[in-house]
């Protein structure tokens, strides 16, 4: 091979006599090989690639520093800087350049395995492209600016419960939704474009159906506890728990779980949220209050499922289009995983919860196992999404499912959607919010243009069922492990099966990987009736 280099001449003619052409004898000495072909678009498609994903990454983290760190008044600026960078990532990426880089590299790694790197990032890359470029760079970067508006109107709109305040925003982010749709394109749904964005190939009929299948199933259920709700008290975690000393806590389970600090950072923020730039740089908020202990507890342990994902990525995709998750709601499988079926296990605080008497001698002074076990899977209709249990957590997605495809259709309009909120828990919940800040405007998602985004924490929650059934049928031993406070088997099992992939498969392909099935709402039902069948004796 050292001769060929060394002559690149005689290497053209190796490469002709074996059937390939096109290949200008002044590159081969700096051109990969794969298979005796010169895959040197694919080298140059992925330096161009590089500095897009840079972009998304400076990008991240000026809007990481809004939430954690930015003055109120400097809300302006970071508006135009951001529409600045979103501006120059669409055009880098949609340039008549890329799109002939990416025609030209799939056309030199055409025979790669599927499964390997470089195959799927050209899959990845061509899928991003293709609705990428049917985005005008202008909307893209007015999305990106008004938005970034909208958050600090939003943030200050619910602090003051001043809906109206609020509204003006919400009216723009729907008008460029709607154009954004538009030119993304869909056969049925306006929401099919949107939804894709989130979870790439599912369908809005899909999503209502499995919500119609939980709905029928859940509803029941609800009613069923709700006439032994008297059996359990959580009142024990409305006690007084010192906020620094929550947040140590919470350091600590993370840390325990997997979560690396040296590769990331928990900070405060209005609404919990996980960023990265990259997966050696993925950082974590929660909030907390002093007198609602799950909060901030399952808070944190929810955005770390998020933050070891990313964490998990292989080294080998890292800084590509392939970095990160394969969808939101596999995203969200692994937050709720790390955050209902082990962090509300009673395995799990027959580990921790000795460990939180310490942190809070005052507040669990006198309390066993067993009724804190039982307080923090109280079953109760409530109005807050983030703090709702596992058996009504659906519900509060399906309203913002109906109310989003409701505003998009027309059937309902952004001066009386409030009152749709208000009604929509009332019936579904049989509580009504007292106020803006405790109905529609408790959501971060709306002021961000993440119309469309909802459905995956539902979706997140029927894929963490069989996932996690997945790990302990390949290790029996888990369950027991996680009664010692041990996480490393099921951590490396996920990271085996589904983390180090990162965006190499699409959401529905990779979770038939992992199970063998396709999504359901069975497992989780399941889950649910046998958990909550065993803590309400039904």
């Amino acid at each position: 091979m050292r001769d060929f280099l060394n002559n690149p001449d005689q290497f053209l003619r190796h490469l002709q006599a074996a059937g390939y052409t096109g290949v200008p004898p002044q590159t081969i000495a700096r051109c990969p090989i794969w298979k005796g072909a010169c895959v040197e678009h694919l080298t140059q498609l992925k330096e161009r690639l590089t500095e897009v994903h840079n972009l998304a990454g400076a990008s991240a983290l000026l809007g990481w520093d809004q939430q954690v760190n930015m003055p109120p008044g400097g809300a302006i600026h970071r508006a135009a800087q951001l529409a600045t960078l979103s501006k120059l990532h669409h055009e880098l990426f949609t340039a008549e350049e890329t799109g002939r880089l990416l025609e030209a590299a799939e056309a030199e790694a055409q025979g790669l395995p599927y499964d390997s790197d470089d195959a799927s990032l050209l899959r990845v890359t061509r899928h991003d492209y293709d609705l990428a470029t049917k985005l005008p760079t202008a909307l893209v970067a007015e999305l990106t600016r008004v938005t970034s508006l909208a958050h600090e109107a939003w943030a200050k709109a619910r602090a003051n419960d001043d809906y109206a305040a609020f509204k003006p925003w919400l009216k723009q982010i729907l008008d460029l939704t709607l154009q954004a749709a538009g030119h993304l394109g869909y056969e049925d749904r306006i929401y099919d474009a949107l939804i894709d964005q989130y979870e790439p190939g599912m369908k809005t009929a899909q999503v209502a159906a499995l919500f119609d299948e939980l709905k029928a199933a859940q509803i029941p259920l609800i009613q069923a506890i709700a006439a032994q709700r008297g059996r359990i008290d959580n009142s024990i975690l409305k006690r007084e728990y010192p906020e620094a000393a929550q947040e140590a806590f919470g350091r600590m389970v993370a840390r325990q779980l997997g979560y690396d600090f040296e590769r990331g950072r928990l900070d405060r923020a209005v609404h919990p949220f996980t960023t990265g730039f990259g997966s050696n740089d993925i950082r974590i908020t929660t909030r907390y209050e002093s007198r609602w202990l799950p909060g901030s507890l399952f808070g944190t342990i929810h955005e770390s499922g998020h933050a070891m994902y990313e964490q998990g990525s292989a080294a080998a995709i890292s800084g590509t289009p392939l970095e990160g998750g394969a969808s939101l709601g596999i995203h969200e499988s692994q937050s709720r995983l790390w955050e209902n079926l082990v962090g509300r296990s009673r395995a799990f605080w027959m580990y921790f919860f000795p460990r939180l008497q310490a942190a809070f001698p005052a507040p669990l002074e006198g309390v066993d196992l067993d009724t804190f076990y039982r307080a923090i899977n109280r079953v109760e209709p409530s109005l807050i999404r983030v703090e709702a249990d596992e058996v009504t957590y659906n519900l509060h997605i399906i309203i913002r499912f109906e109310i989003e495809n409701d505003l998009l259709e027309g059937r309902l309009s952004v001066d009386d959607a409030p009152e749709a909120w208000n009604a929509k828990y009332e019936g579904y919940l049989g509580v009504r919010p007292p106020t803006n800040r405790e109905g529609i405007l408790q959501d971060v998602h709306w002021s961000g243009g993440m119309i469309g985004y909802f459905p995956t924490y539902t979706l997140g929650n029927l894929m963490s069922v069989p996932f996690f059934d997945k790990a302990v049928a390949a290790h029996p031993a888990i369950p027991d492990e996680i009664a010692r406070g041990e996480f490393g088997t099921l951590l490396g099992w996920l990271r085996d099966n589904i983390y180090r992939h990162g965006r190499k498969y699409q959401p529905a392909e990779l979770y038939e990987r992992v199970t063998g099935e396709k999504i359901s709402a069975q497992p989780y039902v399941a889950y649910l009736r046998q958990k909550y069948g065993e803590i309400y004796d039904l």
